[in-house]
């Protein structure tokens, strides 16, 4: 039975009215297991609107108040975890293990976001002049947005939306119309909680719902995580129409493998994040770059076995170490990349294109893809592939390794593996990425520290989670104070100084 999805605005599900749907698969079995509204530019307005009337409320209550609903939100999504975990599961196709690291991470930004009273404060300085103190506060924006991708269901929003609704926002939160359920959920999650109706809402849609988001001029800051020309676009639009903007886009992450590291380390590391969630994580890695030829050549022995010993499975597969791709189109295009490495004259280790599951042929699976012997001018070494595609660029010598990822276009992130502290040290201080990891393979932050990267893989001044995550949803208010004490200073006409 094909289930009918909704919009959640209001603090109840409301069904669509545009007429327009998308489908959303089952991807282990290719068949579609229900239809979600795309929202039109009237309902976009609609939720702008509800949004609106409840942040007043809701940006009055003390920073504290608003804390306890997230705490209470925190205890509701560990109690249903499980459930949360199997229905990410069978929407996106990464294995159950998977998706619960998936909520988990977002989880742990609002435990971060609960710190909130604390972010909020704002700055005093008495006695700055005669009689005068200083004070700055944090205020909320109004309606924030936020729009984001299919990879991460749960992590993506909750990056977005706890320290927004901390700092005292209303959030409109766009999901993938890909895997929109669990996106769906955290809103009753947060409503059982004890936020006002109307703070977040959930509104699936199109271009038409992100141009409306964009449009308006209620919408204050838009968030997004993304493909680069996407990610471009918003931000071009939302900085034309007077808004922040904070997009992130794609990646072509790096791991440098020096002599003296611990292959079978490199090799177990490369194997998790490379094929981990069937590659379709923005922090994957796709780039093996081993220095020197002896290391290339043993690393690419030791690929090629650890490659023949996974298993790809059912999403719900307990055993699989990884699930099937989002869409058959995703897969087609992977599938695409591959022929054009094959094309480019690279080396060919591995080959997942003939990849079935027996009982699931019309899932949307691929085996783990291997090449060795690609250069920088291969479009599988400069393009974001996706899917479960591992590529080896050898490098001569540490020099070389180090322009790689610092000359590609994209600047998200980067690992080195290495016993040499100084090599590393001076890795992570001259590579030109925004994030690095030593001896960790995929370096995403902690939640109190900020993730984004850089060049084409992040537009914007302000990173997602961590401290910029409360300056990007707040303003920021400066008070100049003095009470009168008898002194008539007169007219004066010369700007006031520190004198």
């Amino acid at each position: 039975m094909v289930r009918e999805l909704t919009h959640f605005i209001g603090g109840r599900h409301v069904p669509g009215l545009s007429g327009h749907f998308a489908d959303v698969f089952d991807p282990n079995t290719g068949q579609v297991q229900a239809r979600v509204p795309l929202a039109s530019r009237s309902e976009t307005e609609a939720a702008i609107t509800d949004a609106e009337k409840a942040q007043t409320e809701w940006g009055a209550w003390n920073p504290q108040r608003r804390a306890r609903v997230l705490l209470r939100f925190l205890d509701l999504a560990n109690r249903d975890m499980d459930s949360l975990a199997r229905l990410l599961s069978a929407e996106h196709g990464k294995t159950v293990a998977d998706a619960r690291g998936d909520i988990q991470r977002g989880l742990e930004v609002i435990e971060f976001a609960a710190g909130g009273p604390h972010l909020l404060k704002g700055e005093y300085s008495t006695g700055a002049g005669t009689g005068i103190d200083v004070y700055s506060m944090r205020q909320p924006l109004g309606v924030v947005a936020g729009i984001t991708p299919f990879n991460f269901p749960a992590m993506i929003p909750l990056w977005k939306a706890g320290p927004a609704l901390a700092a005292g926002n209303a959030f409109i939160l766009k999901p993938s119309e890909r895997d929109p359920s669990v996106p769906l959920r955290i809103a009753e999650l947060f409503l059982e909680a004890g936020l006002p109706e109307g703070v977040l809402n959930v509104v699936n849609g199109g271009k038409e719902t992100v141009d409306t988001l964009l449009e308006d001029p209620r919408v204050r800051a838009v968030g997004f995580v993304g493909s680069t020309p996407i990610a471009q676009y918003i931000y071009e639009t939302a900085a034309a129409h007077g808004k922040r903007a904070q997009c992130f886009g794609g990646a072509k992450n790096h791991m440098i493998i020096m002599p003296d590291a611990d292959l079978d380390q490199v090799a177990d590391a490369l194997i998790g994040a490379g094929y981990g969630s069937a590659g379709e994580r923005c922090m994957a890695i796709s780039v093996a770059v081993p220095v020197g030829q002896d290391t290339a050549d043993a690393l690419a022995a030791k690929l090629t076995e650890r490659v023949k010993t996974l298993r790809v499975g059912h999403s719900l597969d307990e055993t699989a170490d990884y699930g099937p791709l989002i869409t058959a189109q995703a897969a087609d295009k992977v599938k695409e990349y591959i022929q054009a490495g094959i094309d480019e004259g690279a080396q060919l280790l591995a080959d997942g294109r003939g990849f079935t599951l027996p009982g699931h042929e019309n899932g949307f699976f691929l085996g783990p893809t291997l090449f060795d012997h690609v250069t920088p001018d291969m479009r599988i070494y400069k393009e974001e592939i996706f899917g479960p595609v591992l590529v080896i660029t050898r490098a001569a010598d540490y020099e070389e390794a180090l322009r790689l990822p610092s000359e590609h276009e994209y600047g998200n992130g980067v690992s080195i593996f290495t016993r040499d502290g100084d090599a590393a040290r001076d890795f992570a201080a001259r590579v030109n990425t925004g994030m690095v990891g030593i001896n960790v393979p995929i370096p995403v932050p902690i939640a109190y520290h900020t993730f984004g990267g850089w060049k084409r893989s992040g537009f914007g001044d302000l990173n997602q989670h961590g401290p910029d995550a409360f300056r990007f949803y707040t303003k920021t208010k400066t008070v100049t104070s003095r009470w009168p004490s008898g002194i008539k200073d007169g007219a004066s006409f010369v700007i006031p100084t520190m004198n």
